[in-house]
C-alpha cells in the first residue's frame, strides 16, 4: 500500500510566531511515523487573497495550495490560540476550498498560554465538520507553549511525543479507510 500523504498547516502567520518551532517538531515525529509522507503548508507563505472573484480566473496561489491539500490524505492543522479562537489566515485558507477537505481526517496541534489552544481547536472540529471532514479525538496541545521547548525547538517534556504518536496512529487508520472508501466509491457531499 503507498504512503499516506499528511499536510501539516502552520496556521499563523502572525510576525514572530510561534508556530513554526512547534509544527516543526510535529512533522519531525510524523516524518519518524511508519507509512506517512510528510508536505509542511505554512500559510506566512503563501500570499491567499481574502476577496474572491468567482467569476475570475483563479488564483495561481489558491490553485497551488489547492493541489496540495487535495493530493493530501489527512491533514494535522498547527494552531495557536488568539482571542479564544484561531487564527484569521488559518480561516481563510479553510474557506477558499471545499472537496479538498471532504471526507478526509484533521488533527490538531495547538499551542497557547495556559489554555493551550484548546479552544481554538474546539472551534476547528465544527468548522471542519461543516467540510465534511472527519477530526480525530486526540489532540497535542502546549499550555504555555513558549516555556515548552528548548533553544533547539525540542520539547522539554518528552511525553509530548507519545501524545503525538496516539494522534497519528487515530489519523492514520482514519486516513486509510476514508482514502479506500473514496476509491471504492467517490463521496458526494
Amino acid at each position: 500500500m503507498s504512503a499516506l500523504r499528511l499536510a501539516v498547516i502552520i496556521g499563523s502567520n502572525r510576525e514572530g510566531r510561534f508556530g513554526p518551532t512547534v509544527a516543526g517538531w510535529f512533522a519531525e515525529q510524523a516524518r519518524q511515523f511508519d507509512g506517512l509522507d510528510v508536505d509542511v503548508i505554512d500559510l506566512a507563505e503563501i500570499s491567499l487573497p481574502t476577496a474572491i472573484d468567482f467569476g475570475a480566473a483563479p488564483d495561481e496561489h489558491v490553485t497551488g495550495l489547492g493541489a496540495r491539500l487535495a493530493a493530501a490524505d489527512a491533514y494535522v492543522v498547527v494552531t495557536p490560540e488568539y482571542n479564544h479562537s484561531f487564527p484569521a489566515a488559518l480561516k481563510n485558507a479553510i474557506d477558499l476550498y471545499r472537496a479538498e477537505w471532504q471526507a478526509k481526517p484533521v488533527g490538531f496541534v495547538s499551542y497557547g498560554g495556559m489554555g493551550g489552544g484548546l479552544r481554538a481547536v474546539e472551534q476547528l472540529r465544527l468548522v471542519f465538520a461543516e467540510l465534511h471532514a472527519t477530526t480525530v479525538r486526540d489532540s497535542v496541545s502546549f499550555h504555555n507553549a513558549w516555556d515548552r521547548f528548548d533553544e533547539s525547538g525540542r520539547p522539554i517534556d518528552e511525553g509530548c511525543n507519545g501524545a503525538a504518536k496516539g494522534m497519528l496512529n487515530q489519523l492514520t487508520w482514519w486516513a486509510r479507510a476514508l482514502r479506500n472508501a473514496r476509491a471504492a466509491e467517490p463521496y458526494a457531499g
